[in-house]
Order: structure tokens, then C-alpha cells, then sequence
């Protein structure tokens, strides 16, 4: 049985700055977006905020633009089935528009955004339940509770993050534009990420995310996640892998989501020009399953899921260094 919303009131800011006031002015308030995932949590009873932000009407909240440099500018509030489509990420960093498209479903991604994938809340089979669920099983360290049922030895959350948009953002090297009470700031996209279930972003009070910033397209880029259906779930591992030409070598970036309490970069080798793919590939895969960690926090093993990673990983590698003439695909 479906369960009431709480009671709480909306409102409709115009602009940035009078939604930042209005955040300043109500610290328990929550920002809402698409509501995609917010809603269903409030239903569950996660969460009771009394007053909901609704980001809709704040004027260029949802813009895309070219940037001085050759780059891109997206607005946070720009729906994720525009992103899908947009000619110019299609074009340059194909795999922004690929991981769009893989979030749940078409009536989803008419309505998600940008910015509430990228701040999406962790997820966990202990926690994404019903309140009487989490209540009877004596809630968790996320939420109520002093132990994580995953790791009862730990101390950590170690729900996962599920945002499929922040790896297919990172291997292109995005930044992010926050604002808050001191102003605006940016940072690369990884470092907005702590590998905390419970605390997996890096929002000061008050902050909340504006927009994202890519540089200049360079080389070819993809997106693929593994779930237990083929649409509406959340990634058990999606992987975003990039390749560009450096020199005289090939340099790739890998990003997973899915897998840890916040998207996981790994740290790569450049391919020198002329090498074979293959033992490369082979140490790629190896890479990946060494920097993610997946824990319990899902009815799939979490081996696994560090497998499928790895796999997926050298499928898009394999490809992409195929398109650049550089191994087989």
C-alpha cells in the first residue's frame, strides 16, 4: 500500500537568488526538481521536510550553452531527455546523452533532471523500503539508526550511488558550478563526491548545484550499465569510458557508478601508439576491480557486480580504441 505524502508547503521561486534565500531562510527545506526520486522517498517516509523548492520557474535554470572556450555549459534543471537528444553532446560526449538515456524510463526523463541525477540520494536494500519495513528491522545508519546492516562491523554507511550521469560527466573532466550564502564556487565533478552512504555529497549549507561545465570535446566517448531489467532500474555497475589522442598515445577515462557510496574514476596508463590493445584491456579490467568496492546493498552478489564492471569496462574500451584504429572491436 502506497503511503500519503506528509504535509509540507511549495514554493516558486524566479530566480537563483530568491531560491538561495529561500533555502538560507528554511534549513530543512528540500529542492525540488524533477521529483522522481524525491517523491517516492517522501512517500516512504524518508525524509519530512515542511517546505519543498520548487526549482521549476528559476529563470536559465535549464539553458545549455556554448562556453568561450569550445565547451558546454548545461543547466541543472535541464530534463535528462533533452540531454538524450541534444545534438551537440551526441556530437562531442556521446556519453552523457547515452547515460540520459539509460535512466529509467521515456515519462522519467521528461521530467528528471540534470541536477537531481547528479545530487541523486544513495540507495540501499535496507533503506529504499517502507517505513514500517526499515522500523521493524531496526532502521539503519543512514537513517534513525547506529548500525549498517551490510557492514554491522563498520562505522560508515555504505549505500550506493546510483547516478548514472556523474561518470559519463567525469570521463569528459567536468566541473561544477555551486551556489550558496558565499557565492558561487566550481569544482571538478569527482571531487563533489565522499564515499560516505549517508553524506556522499560535498554541498555546504545552504549550496545547492547550478550547473555543469565541460571543456572542449576531445576524442570519442560511451556509456553502459548493467540492471536487472532493461529499463526502469537503477544500475547494479555502469560504466562511462573515454578515449582521446594524446601525443603519441591513446589516453582512456573510466568512471563507474553503482558500485561504490559515490561514482569511482580509475586511474589508467596511457597506451603508447603502435602497442597491442589486448594486454592493456586485460589490465584495464583488473583496474576496475580493484577501485570499486560493491557491498550488500542490493539482492545481487556483489562479485558479481565488480565483474560485470570490469567487463563492461573493456567492451567500451575495446570499441572505442577500434574507432580510433587502435585494436579490435
Amino acid at each position: 500500500m502506497t503511503a500519503p505524502l506528509p504535509p509540507f508547503e511549495i514554493l516558486r521561486p524566479a530566480s537563483l537568488d530568491e531560491a538561495l534565500r529561500a533555502l538560507a531562510a528554511n534549513p530543512g527545506a528540500r529542492l525540488l526538481a524533477g521529483g522522481t526520486d524525491l517523491l517516492v522517498n517522501l512517500r516512504r517516509g524518508i525524509g519530512s521536510p515542511g517546505l519543498l523548492i520548487d526549482l521549476g520557474n528559476v529563470e536559465g535554470f535549464d539553458d545549455i550553452s556554448a562556453t568561450k572556450d569550445g565547451g558546454l555549459r548545461i543547466g541543472a534543471g535541464v530534463r535528462l531527455a533533452r540531454l538524450e537528444r541534444e545534438a551537440r553532446l551526441r556530437a562531442g560526449y556521446l556519453s552523457v546523452a547515452r547515460a540520459a538515456g539509460s535512466v529509467a524510463a521515456p515519462t522519467h526523463r521528461e521530467v528528471a533532471t540534470l541536477g537531481g541525477n547528479l545530487c541523486l540520494d544513495t540507495r540501499c536494500l535496507y533503506y529504499n523500503q517502507s517505513e514500517w519495513w526499515r522500523r521493524s528491522n531496526g532502521w539503519c545508519l543512514k537513517l534513525r539508526g547506529d548500525i549498517c546492516h551490510v557492514a554491522p562491523q563498520g562505522n560508515r554507511c555504505r549505500a550506493a550511488f546510483s547516478g548514472d550521469l556523474a561518470p559519463a560527466l567525469m570521463v569528459h573532466g567536468a566541473r561544477i558550478e555551486l551556489a550558496g550564502p558565499d557565492g558561487a564556487r566550481r569544482l571538478p565533478l569527482a571531487d563533489f563526491y565522499h564515499e560516505d552512504g549517508a553524506a556522499h555529497l560535498r554541498l555546504q549549507a545552504g549550496e545547492m548545484v547550478v550547473a555543469v561545465h565541460l571543456p572542449p570535446p576531445a576524442g570519442a566517448s560511451d556509456y553502459e550499465k548493467i540492471r536487472v531489467r532493461g529499463a526502469i532500474d537503477f544500475p547494479l555497475a555502469g560504466v562511462a569510458v573515454a578515449s582521446a589522442r594524446e601525443g603519441g598515445a591513446t589516453r582512456l577515462r573510466v568512471a563507474v557508478t553503482g558500485t561504490n557510496s559515490c561514482p569511482v574514476a580509475v586511474e589508467l596508463p596511457a597506451l603508447p601508439a603502435g602497442a597491442e590493445a589486448g594486454p592493456f584491456l586485460k589490465d584495464l579490467g583488473k583496474r576496475v576491480q580493484r577501485a570499486v568496492s560493491p557491498q550488500r546493498s542490493t539482492t545481487i552478489a556483489p562479485h558479481y557486480r565488480r565483474l560485470a564492471a570490469a567487463a563492461v569496462a573493456e567492451r567500451l574500451a575495446r570499441r572505442l580504441l577500434a574507432q580510433q584504429g587502435q585494436g579490435e572491436a
